[in-house]
């Protein structure tokens, strides 16, 4: 053999063995995490409907799903870091917190967005009408002090009503607390919780109480809609997993397709998943809400973003939201 068709040999051997080990990149199980409410309703979805095996099957991948469970984004972002996690959800807080983090590193973006939702701040305090009445009597309960979505808006609300620097004033009254515990704790009238910053489908559910009343909106403070929950993921695991990551994006494509089109089948899908103590018709009613968006694209993400650069807890900026997300999985248009 002369010594080209040697080194013709080697390329075509080499070529093999980079194959295989592309191939063998994929990983066979993905471990995927999301948190309570009516909000996480296209992961619920994915993982009833078992769409996202169904995209891998379709791309050559024999996949399995393991789906966990947390209460909010900074246990996610654990276990991200730990590497017992591959895809996070939550709100847009603990996203950019980790975004910010590990640029450095392990480059964690987001993968896309899951809907854009206002979300409420309820008391059963009579005699808070505004964020200016919470005193020290008051406990108000969210997913994660300093870092989680409702936090972040609490403390840009605080920054509006009462000037710059005082962003920090209702922080020592605020509870790590789930949804579902916090949204018990304070109907109860038997709690130090007087105040609630959830997410549909609690927040509704809270103001059928008398008792109860908004004292906040969300949209009102980032001055329109804005995403609510998105999914992220570490650069390392999309990059060695290219087919797994668009098998992702596809079956989630899929699933907002679904609420879409059969808002009522969506429904009684998430009741019968979640043991949700709703009506097939409220259920129905939240999805088809004009002011809940079902879309991967995200908005006003920068105006979180901007907030948590000034307040010191993201010190990396980013001039365009698509700076925020893996490049070529989803549109990331907008602000």
């Amino acid at each position: 053999m002369t010594v080209k068709g040697s080194i013709r040999l080697l390329g075509a051997a080499a070529l093999m063995l980079a194959a295989v080990a592309t191939a063998r990149a994929e990983v066979a199980t993905v471990r995927l995490a999301k948190q309570f409410g009516i909000s996480y309703l296209p992961l619920t979805l994915m993982e009833e409907e078992q769409l996202l095996e169904k995209r891998a099957k379709a791309a050559g991948l024999d996949l399995k799903t393991e789906w966990l469970r947390f209460t909010g984004g900074s246990g996610m972002n654990e276990a991200l870091l730990s590497g017992n996690l591959d895809f996070a959800s939550g709100g847009v807080g603990p996203m950019l917190t980790i975004w910010g983090r590990t640029q450095g590193n392990i480059k964690v973006r987001g993968v896309a967005a899951l809907n854009a939702m206002p979300l409420w701040l309820v008391t059963v305090n009579p005699e808070v009408k505004s964020i200016k009445d919470f005193s020290g009597k008051d406990k108000i309960a969210l997913p994660t002090v300093k870092s989680s979505i409702q936090a972040i808006t609490l403390q840009m609300a605080a920054e509006q009503a009462f000037g710059k620097g005082e962003q920090g004033r209702l922080d020592p009254l605020t509870v790590s607390m789930g949804h579902p515990d916090a949204q018990t704790a304070m109907l109860s009238g038997r709690s130090e919780i007087t105040a609630h910053f959830g997410s549909p489908p609690f927040q509704e559910l809270e103001l059928k109480d008398p008792r109860a009343r908004k004292v906040l909106d969300s949209y009102d403070v980032l001055g329109g809609p804005h995403t609510f929950n998105l999914v992220w993921a570490s650069g390392k695991f999309v990059g060695a997993n290219p087919k797994v990551v668009a098998a992702f994006v596809a079956a989630l494509e899929d699933s907002l397709k679904l609420i879409r089109d059969d808002p009522a089948r969506a429904a009684a899908i998430w009741i019968k998943a979640e043991g949700a103590k709703l009506s097939p018709a409220e259920a129905e009613a939240i999805i088809r809400e004009p002011q809940n968006e079902w879309t991967t694209t995200p908005k006003r993400m920068l105006a979180y973003l901007d907030y948590m650069n000034r307040a010191g807890l993201v010190s990396a900026k980013a001039t365009d939201q698509g700076e925020l997300f893996f490049p070529d999985l989803v549109a990331t248009g907008g602000k």
